[in-house]
This record gives C-alpha cells, structure tokens and sequence, in this order.
C-alpha cells in the first residue's frame, strides 16, 4: 500500500465532489474542468497504437510502469471525454496493477455518470476503464 490514500478513498472523494453540485450541467462542467488538470500524454505518445477503440472522440491513453505502480497520461480531442478520461486516470493513476484490477470502481454509478451519458459516451468511458485494466493486467504478469 502506497502512502498515498486508498483507491476507496479516492473514489469517495469523486463522490463526495460531485455531490456538492445540485444539476447535471454543472456536473458537466465539473468534468471539462477537470480535464483541464489531466496529466498530460506526451506529444510522442499520442500515437495510433495509444488510441482507445471503441470511443467517438480520439482518446490517447498511456500507461508506465514505475517502481511496481502503473502510472497512467491522457489526452482527448473532445471536452467531456477529456474530463471522463481525467476522472479515470485521478482514481487509478499510481496504484499497483493488483488495485486496479481487484477494485470495483462503484463511484461512476455513485455519482450517476453512466445514466448521463450518451450512449456513445457510455461505452467510450467503458473502453477507456477497460484499457487501462488491460495495462494493469500486462504489468501485473511482469511484476
């Protein structure tokens, strides 16, 4: 365990951030802010093979493994979906692969993502989860 907080923890404080504001617009807006605070995919990683399939926008996603933790930088060319890529990477970014495949992520539901998003968006957020799942999956058969 890292002595950064818990990945529960993290999703509690999504929660926790996303009840302070009453309606879905803010929410919204919520999240294009918070894509604005994404680490950063450097510009040589945004390459074909970083692509997430399955979302409409382009989505870069790339993962490092650093002393036992997957550490995780993004890039999208669509506001919300930066913010969605951004919430993912604040949850798992850091953790070992072990968390990020054994840990349900209850705060999407919690926080009523998946009833607010566009079909399209929908399954681009649970092609993003799944690829970083994958990373963890390949990093953890080499730790």
């Amino acid at each position: 365990m890292t002595d950064m907080n818990s990945l529960a923890q993290a999703q509690q404080e999504v929660v926790d951030e996303f009840a302070m504001f009453s309606d879905w617009q803010d929410r919204y807006e919520h999240l294009i802010e918070l894509g604005k605070d994404l680490p950063v995919i450097a510009p040589e990683k945004k390459t074909e093979e970083n692509i997430v399939r399955g979302c409409q926008s382009r989505v870069w996603l790339n993962a490092e493994h650093k002393n036992g933790l997957v550490h995780f930088t993004a890039d999208s060319d669509a506001m919300i979906t930066k913010g969605l890529v951004a919430l993912l990477v604040r949850v798992l970014n850091d953790r070992t692969p072990q968390e990020i495949l054994n840990t349900p992520l209850t705060f999407i539901d919690a926080i009523g993502l998946r009833e607010h998003l566009s079909p399209n968006r929908s399954n681009g957020l649970v092609a993003m989860l799944d690829q970083m799942k994958r990373y963890a999956l390949a990093y953890s058969s080499k730790s």
